[in-house]
């Protein structure tokens, strides 16, 4: 049987809510340090407290909530050690270790009065999370899977995963656009959130797309401009490590920091510690190309300008020795010449001579002779002189064909109508070649035609 509304206790909501205020008051007197995630903020611009979100998960879900307090003059204090060690400020989605005091209030109710918050804890728990990632990436062996790929000679083709309005990206443009050895380059932009809860995700968006069209690319590069460790943690997440670790085309990093790396960092091909630095490790890779091919085209040059030149004088050597052999034969031949002309003279003298003690004798008898006619001496006369100049003529044929004969050697033998003809003269270490076993494959040959020099290697003999 319910009592009488007159004998039941009715209390105010304020009486309650004070009540509770006066137990927790004498329950919790002291301080505590919590550990929890800090899900919002919730800084307030105009007064300058905060007013944070602090959550609790498991598997993913949140079993634990209360609102926090952070006063204006704490929150001050406790930024700027965030940014003096995790040079980073105070932001949403990071776990953070903190002193407060449990406070309840009739009009906000129950919350955490935080005075206090460590930045070793939050940076703890994050090389936490890089160690657990680094040590499952070993364990499946994927850890230095990409920087086992072979890095493209000429790495042109540059897919970037960045944010378009990224002073690292605009760094890295102006270094690599505007190199002063006009290299070129293939770059397109994928974009993507390059810190905070998303940009793991966000990343590996985008590398799922590169790797569809990966033919286009030679390389990739995730490029960020700069901040702390906290701003970092998304680096050191297991599904975007192990993606950048197996993925099929060379992975390269200008992140921007000089602290410890991340593990996106340590699994890459190779990593810089800023954007700028990362396109001058690029430009180097054009370098290490051009530079040798320079240096070889310059001694190619020189070289074959001292094979010229020593060919040349060695060319005009051989011209003088041909020209005074050639003179030598030409004067001996002139020699021959004018002896046999010698000869033919004294020959033709001694032939009149002969001939004409021969008519004499002959004119004499016809003297003696009385029968002789005088019409048959003409004639014999004329047969003996008809006679005497044939001879003479068949003579001086004879000899002036062995002239010519002489004459068209002489002119046959001029170093420029014989190589004129199709003649040449080959070389191998500037000896003439006589004999095919003076040569094998791989020798180089000079020879000497009528209006120049040509060179050629020995593919093979017969």
């Amino acid at each position: 049987m319910s009592e009488s509304k007159e004998n039941i206790k009715i209390f105010t909501l304020l009486e309650v809510t004070k009540s509770i205020e006066r137990t927790l008051a004498n329950r919790y007197k002291s301080s505590y340090w919590i550990k929890a995630e800090m899900n919002k903020l919730n800084y307030y611009p105009h007064s300058g407290h905060c007013y944070p979100s602090l959550v609790e998960k498991r598997d993913g879900k949140v079993i634990a909530e209360i609102r926090g307090v952070l006063w204006k003059t704490d929150y001050l204090r406790i930024n700027k050690r965030f940014q003096e060690i995790l040079k980073e400020p105070l932001k949403d989605g990071i776990k953070i270790l903190f002193l407060a005091r449990i406070s309840y209030n009739p009009t906000h109710g129950l919350s955490l009065i935080i005075s206090d918050i460590d930045p070793s804890f939050t940076l703890g728990d994050l090389e936490k999370e890089k160690q657990e990632t680094i040590k499952r990436l070993h364990k499946e062996g994927v850890f230095h899977k990409n920087q086992q790929l072979n890095f493209p000679l000429l790495p042109q083709r540059i897919a970037i995963i960045s944010v378009e309005t990224s002073k690292g990206y605009a760094d890295f443009l102006k270094i690599i656009q505007n190199n002063s050895w006009n290299y070129k380059f293939f770059l397109h932009l994928f974009p993507a959130l390059l810190q905070g809860d998303k940009a793991a995700e966000r990343i590996s968006h985008q590398l799922e797309r590169i790797k569809k069209v990966k033919h286009h690319f030679d390389v990739v590069a995730i490029i960020r401009g700069g901040g702390g460790e906290v701003g970092l943690s998304c680096y050191n997440n297991y599904e975007l490590a192990t993606q950048i670790a197996d993925f099929p085309i060379p992975v390269v990093t200008g992140i921007g920091h000089a602290t410890n790396e991340t593990v996106s960092e340590m699994v890459a091909f190779s990593n810089a510690i800023t954007p700028s630095k990362l396109a001058q490790f690029l430009l180097q890779k054009f370098h290490d190309f051009s530079v040798p091919v320079q240096e070889a085209e310059r001694k190619l040059k020189d070289k074959s300008q001292r094979i010229l030149k020593d060919e040349k004088t060695r060319f005009h050597s051989e011209i003088k020795l041909f020209r005074s052999l050639t003179e030598n034969v030409l004067n001996t031949n002139r020699s021959k010449i004018a002896n046999t002309a010698a000869s033919l003279v004294q020959q033709v003298r001694f032939r009149f001579k002969n001939e004409d003690g021969v008519l004499r004798d002959y004119v004499f008898n016809i003297g003696r002779n009385s029968n002789f006619s005088i019409d048959q001496s003409k004639l014999n006369i004329i047969q003996i002189k008809d006679k005497l100049f044939s001879k003479t003529e068949n003579q001086l044929q004879q000899s002036e064909l062995i002239l010519d004969n002489i004459e068209k050697n002489i002119h046959n033998m001029d170093p420029k109508n014989v190589l004129k003809r199709g003649y040449s003269i080959t070389r191998f270490n500037g000896k003439a070649i006589k004999e095919i076993s003076e040569i094998k494959p791989g020798d180089l040959l000079q020879t000497i035609i009528f209006d120049g020099v040509v060179e050629s290697t020995v593919t093979k003999t017969k």
